[in-house]
């Protein structure tokens, strides 16, 4: 169930179909050991979360991730369709397409949601958009779309779920900003800018929401192994990017994935307004 200590995570589930019994294990070095056994009344008031961007890259490992540990799990996608099914197909986890950058449609994909699963307890604003470009030739409309959907979303979809948290005193919003939000970086003045927003955005919520059992943190993470930086080359990678990263690889989604399910434990309550950097050492604060 959601919640477990840190260093505790879900190895396996297995549903007794006559029984409706979940035995859940946990792997620690070398063993598994049988830890608990948890009714289908248990699994049905797990906590809710809601991944936007879920299905692909660093969201489909968060999404994963906190099914793992015992959340029930809808994950929200743009546009690539085969993809979404294919997740879903592979995961059981429900997917939802609809375009964050849009408050209605945020506030019709939400109410769907909740009415398939219920009320959102975990909101994890993950999606984003890259639109590069020198600033002296970036258009209006790249500007425009990376703001809207990196850093407009955040409000977009927070807004839908923030007074249900507020009513049932409790919540988790875990905002996926970036390196180049806290550094800068060149090319990229409206992602930078956008992912900057998320934690100024972060921390304000954080304090409004403090004495409310809600948590709002921001993880901000370096290179990720993702299909985006699959693409760069080779010899890019390994001349001009590995060498700025003092652990001398790339990270994985499954850290960036890892740390959400911290955040997000009923355990986590203390911790609220954090940055936390996922970089590598590539850049430190």
């Amino acid at each position: 169930m959601p919640g477990l200590a840190p260093g505790i995570f879900i190895s396996a589930s297995v549903f007794n179909n006559a029984s409706n019994l979940r035995l859940s294990f946990v792997k620690r070095p070398g063993q598994f050991r049988l830890i608990k056994k948890t009714t289908k009344e248990d699994y049905d008031m797990a906590r809710v979360a809601l991944v936007t961007g879920g299905t692909r890259g660093i969201g489909a490992a968060i999404s994963k991730s906190l099914k793992a540990a015992g959340y029930k799990v809808a994950a929200s996608y743009a546009g690539n369709d085969a993809a979404a099914e294919k997740f879903k197909a592979e995961t059981g986890i429900p997917v939802y397409k609809w375009d964050v950058s849009s408050f209605d449609a945020c506030a019709a994909g939400v109410k769907q949601v909740e009415a398939d699963i219920g009320p959102v307890d975990v909101l994890i604003n993950n999606a984003g958009i890259t639109k590069d470009g020198a600033f002296h030739k970036m258009t209006l409309d790249q500007w425009n779309a990376v703001i809207n959907t990196n850093l407009g979303s955040l409000f977009n979809m927070t807004r839908q779920v923030i007074e249900g948290m507020r009513a049932r005193k409790f919540g988790r919003v875990i905002n996926i900003s970036s390196i180049n939000g806290q550094k800068g970086q060149f090319g990229q003045v409206n992602y930078s800018a956008a992912k900057a927003g998320d934690i100024g955005f972060t921390k304000a919520l954080a304090l409004e929401n403090a004495k409310g059992g809600i948590t709002v943190n921001a993880i901000c993470p370096g290179y990720i192994n993702t299909e985006m930086v699959q693409a760069v080359p080779k010899e890019v990678l390994e001349k001009s990017i590995l060498p700025l990263i003092p652990v001398n690889r790339l990270g994985e989604p499954e850290e960036i994935a890892r740390a959400v399910v911290f955040l997000a434990a009923d355990e986590a309550g203390g911790i609220t307004g954090s940055t936390m950097t996922v970089n590598g050492g590539q850049y430190m604060v």
